[in-house]
């Protein structure tokens, strides 16, 4: 293996499609965890094109479960270190996208979080199952046309609003709950610092854009991911001990800015009730979290 490799942790190579976001957060992700690094991944998107048999790009102990159990895998792992006196100087991380977080894969998070283990359990969050086929998931935010939420002459895409999964997390007890973005490195990679400095049970939900489900240019994955955000549709936060520790301040952006670079939500833009249910949920985060930036 080159020095090069070993540096990255997540080596070049895979079969992630042009502008994937989340294999640009797996890297970010890594380079803060550092060798000393065991993760558990769900079946998904990631799993797929990092770990093509006979190959992976995975520069640390990987296992991959089934889509429901990464959580309860890491459980085991974390555990085996303790028996064996190894856990100190050892991370443990499971990680899935939205799909094998949210939705399949609850049960299992919420009895790891509920034990107690010193786990950092990630959400890959690119809003859909973007491998099998671009479904509804529980995280698919609202008006999103997908394959099973599809926009139509009875339908403007998904029904249902975003599952607040950080919330579940914190109704857990848990040490800590944060949402990052691949569109902030630097703000991502401080909150893994942040979770990982802490022991017991963290949860890390990172906004990831899917050019191919989501419909846009792949040169633009960094612009969206960060007018997601400037819009207050994805509030950066943290929590500690169930308390809002911290707030990313924004100059809040008009939400078509967001949605008009995307062909899952081009069904909506000429349509003003919608986009205008769309920005009452940004104007919601943006009032909750006090997002706006004070002016002096």
């Amino acid at each position: 293996m080159s020095d090069s490799i070993k540096k990255t942790l997540f080596a070049s190579g895979h079969t992630a499609c042009a502008g994937c976001g989340q294999s640009l957060a797996a890297r970010l992700v890594l380079e803060v965890c550092g060798p000393n690094t065991i993760i558990a991944n769900n079946t998904g998107c990631l799993e797929v094109f990092s770990t093509k048999y006979p190959e992976s790009a995975w520069c640390v102990p990987w296992i991959h479960s089934l889509f429901e159990n990464s959580a309860a895998v890491a459980s085991g792992i974390e555990a085996a270190l303790k028996f064996l006196g190894k856990k100190q100087n050892i991370n443990v991380i499971c990680q899935a996208g939205d799909g094998g977080t949210g939705d399949i894969g609850m049960q299992a998070l919420s009895g790891m979080w509920e034990r107690g283990h010193d786990i950092l359990s990630i959400c890959y969050d690119n809003e859909a199952y973007e491998n099998t086929g671009i479904q509804r998931s529980g995280l698919t935010p609202y008006d999103a046309s997908t394959t099973t939420s599809p926009a139509g002459a009875q339908s403007f895409g998904n029904p249902r609003p975003k599952k607040p999964v950080p919330e579940i997390a914190n109704a857990h007890g848990i040490v800590y709950v944060a949402i990052a973005s691949v569109g902030y490195p630097q703000d991502l990679q401080k909150k893994v610092k942040k979770a990982l400095s802490l022991k017991g049970p963290k949860y890390l939900q990172i906004h990831v854009p899917c050019p191919l489900g989501w419909g846009h240019a792949t040169e633009l994955t960094y612009q969206i991911a960060r007018l997601a955000v400037q819009a207050g549709l994805y509030p950066l936060i943290e929590y500690e001990n169930g308390e809002l520790v911290s707030s990313f301040k924004i100059t809040p952006k008009p939400v078509e800015e967001y949605l008009k670079l995307q062909r899952r939500f081009r069904h909506v833009l000429n349509n003003s009730e919608e986009i205008a249910r769309i920005q009452e949920t940004a104007n919601k985060n943006i009032k909750k979290y006090n997002l706006v930036v004070k002016n002096n």
